[in-house]
């Protein structure tokens, strides 16, 4: 990231001082899509994109910041009971509300920030945000006292409350606590989480972006969410002694068990979840014996079970996804909730300039623009640049 960038515009909106430079990186998540809810694993990893932000106390009890990418600049007081009407605002208005409810006394400070996280591509900028300023706060006003599991929590409390999206933590923990060189497998229902090396040689990681996002009618998360719930429910009354609380607590044999009271859509999506906790428990052994081919091979078997058993993927996907097969690449798969977006991809070194031109000129010419190439490298969580 360019700290020259957040620096110049800094002194030319706040007379001209300097402040301490912080930076949160956005995310991929390598596999365990959709498995958040349903008390499963996830297998993010925080990124080489994000937000920097450049910040100073400023000695009032007023906040003045200064978005470098909207060139909009919005002012609110510390103990204002509402906050900033702009919605790129409230994630910081937010994160100072949480930090002042848990006993950090912040005061007014100025902050300039920008960010390089291709928007629309899934990869959580907003949990960048909230990270970059939550990491930030602690220090300048905090001596560091919440952990990084605070930071995090803030993240997300501050999209429940004050954005009004009723995220998980994946992307808040993945920008939190990411290590350059690793990925991490977090359990979403103790929060236990474990680094994996994550250093492919001779392989690279790249998104698609389709740059599609279909409008659907109802609520698709929703839907999911409650055929998985149905599922437990009717697991749980068969098998009474066994404390099945969500999928992650059932298997194969269980869900075999109630397929006749089970109607066909239901059945298929937890198939799916539970293929995908056990997807998630390979990779891991793969990275530890640097199989990658594996990875990949679980990564399409992931796209294959969210496209037909779970159902959350669209044309556009599932043709970015057939040129990967075509092409022979290593692993290809969408990446986040699906109906559009992004694929994640696995690319020997060989094949990967290949691909891309394959891949950009075909799908080019059935939808009439290119996929967005968007190259990844594991980088570091929240930090102080300088």
């Amino acid at each position: 990231m360019d700290i020259e960038k957040v620096r110049s515009r800094f002194i030319k909106h706040f007379d001209g001082q300097t402040g301490n430079i912080y930076m949160s990186p956005g995310r991929i998540n390598l596999i365990g899509e959709h498995t958040d809810y349903n008390g499963g694993y996830v297998f993010p990893g925080a990124v080489d994109k994000g937000i920097m932000a450049e910040i100073r106390p400023n000695g009032t009890n007023t906040i003045m910041l200064y978005s470098i990418d909207l060139k909009d600049r919005v002012e609110f007081s510390v103990n204002d009971p509402k906050g900033p009407r702009a919605t790129w605002a409230r994630y910081i208005y937010g994160v100072v509300r949480e930090m002042l409810d848990r006993g950090i006394a912040i005061a007014g400070f100025n902050a300039a920030f920008y960010g390089d996280v291709p928007l629309g591509a899934g990869m959580s900028s907003s949990a960048a945000l909230e990270s970059c300023f939550a990491f930030a706060l602690n220090d300048l006003f905090g001596n560091n006292q919440l952990s990084k599991w605070d930071l995090a929590l803030i993240g997300q409390a501050t999209e429940h409350k004050y954005i009004g999206v009723n995220c998980g933590i994946m992307d808040q923990f993945a920008s939190v606590f990411g290590q350059e060189g690793k990925l991490m497998r977090l359990d979403c229902q103790s929060r236990e989480f474990e680094y994996f090396p994550f250093h492919p040689k001779g392989y690279k990681l790249v998104l698609l972006n389709s740059k599609v996002k279909h409008e659907l009618v109802g609520s698709p998360y929703n839907d999911r969410r409650k055929s998985c719930e149905h599922v437990v429910e009717v697991i749980a009354k068969k098998h009474p002694d066994c404390n099945i609380k969500t999928l992650r607590d059932c298997n194969f044999d269980q869900l075999e068990s109630v397929k006749a009271e089970l109607n066909e859509e239901d059945f298929k999506r937890a198939r799916y979840v539970l293929g995908e906790k056990e997807r998630v428990l390979a990779v891991c052994d793969a990275l530890e014996r640097d199989d990658y081919a594996t990875v990949g091979q679980k990564m399409f078997e992931t796209h294959e079970g969210l496209s037909k058993d779970y159902d959350v993927s669209c044309e556009e996907l599932d043709y970015l996804n057939d040129i990967a097969k075509e092409c022979g690449i290593a692993g290809s798969r969408i990446m986040g909730g699906g109906f559009g977006g992004c694929t994640i991809n696995l690319v020997e070194d060989s094949l990967y300039d290949t691909f891309i031109q394959t891949a950009c000129e075909k799908f080019a010419q059935k939808y009439g623009h290119a996929p967005e190439v968007i190259p990844i490298v594991i980088g570091q969580g929240s930090h102080k640049v300088c």
